[in-house]
């Protein structure tokens, strides 16, 4: 794949500008991967079976003239935008960048995301045996008291529902130091009236918690001797939903390309 290439794609029409950038990387779940340039590149790139194994030397390969194909479109780019690379301040922006990431990994909001992580980890841990020994399906459904609660409901398996929890674990933490890092930047720029960046990555979070608390409200019905340790992570995630929403007020309403309508007055 040459610039060109990229250009082509770029220019082609059933592609939704920006859709990548508020998405949460699951392609295989995702409805709009026929709308996503890529999504396409990356089935373009490596549609080899060869390239598909990480410690294949082709894989590597690929990535490195990926590489310079992308730095010699930036540059191209730069130039006609009028932009000098040589003139930037590595150095300032260095410590400026170290200074906003210093700040947003103490963020409240990043703590708790961080914690949860961790936790998640530890609940597997120590229900591990737990998950050789799961009761019938059935007998789950007639077991009086334990109702399902979320949306995924009904026809979840286990496995959906640990492929959730374990999807988000890490990356609501990611998302959150996303908005948070993204926030300190955009307090110096004039963006009244454009959205926010920080908005669209803390609402990528605020979805990954959404449906977090669904599949632990789902686990909570697998697992209902494990309900206490379940309930206290279901609050944890409660609480960090509602310091995210404090925190990036807007976020709910963010508008991500291709996933979310645009609602009209009237």
């Amino acid at each position: 794949m040459d610039k060109e290439d990229i250009k082509r794609l770029g220019n082609d029409p059933r592609f939704i500008s920006g859709i990548h950038n508020y998405c949460d990387r699951w392609c295989e779940r995702c409805p709009f991967t026929a709308r996503c340039m890529n999504f396409a590149m990356g089935e373009e790139q490596f549609a080899d079976p060869e390239t598909q194994d990480l410690n294949n030397e082709a894989f590597w390969e690929k990535l490195s003239e990926t590489f310079q194909v992308t730095l010699d479109l930036l540059k191209e780019m730069a130039e006609e935008a009028g932009v000098d690379l040589d003139s930037l301040d590595i150095e300032e922006a260095k410590e400026e960048e170290n200074y906003r990431k210093e700040v947003a990994e103490s963020h409240k909001c990043s703590r708790a995301a961080r914690a949860y992580g961790k936790t998640v980890d530890e609940w597997f841990d120590s229900a591990i045996e737990m998950f050789g020994q799961k009761e019938d399906e059935s007998e789950r459904q007639a077991r009086p008291g334990i109702p399902s609660i979320g949306p995924l409901a009904e026809d979840t398996t286990l496995a959906d529902t640990t492929q959730v929890i374990r999807w988000y674990q890490h990356q609501i933490y990611v998302k959150i130091m996303r908005a948070v890092h993204g926030s300190l930047k955009e307090e110096s720029e004039e963006l009244d009236e454009f959205p926010r960046d920080s908005d669209g990555s803390a609402k990528v979070a605020l979805i990954g918690i959404d449906r977090s608390i669904s599949a632990w409200g789902e686990m909570r019905g697998f697992f209902p001797m494990l309900e206490n340790s379940i309930l206290d992570i279901l609050v944890h995630l409660e609480r960090l939903r509602r310091q995210t929403e404090n925190t990036f007020p807007a976020a709910r309403e963010f508008i991500r390309p291709g996933f979310d309508k645009v609602k009209l007055n009237g």
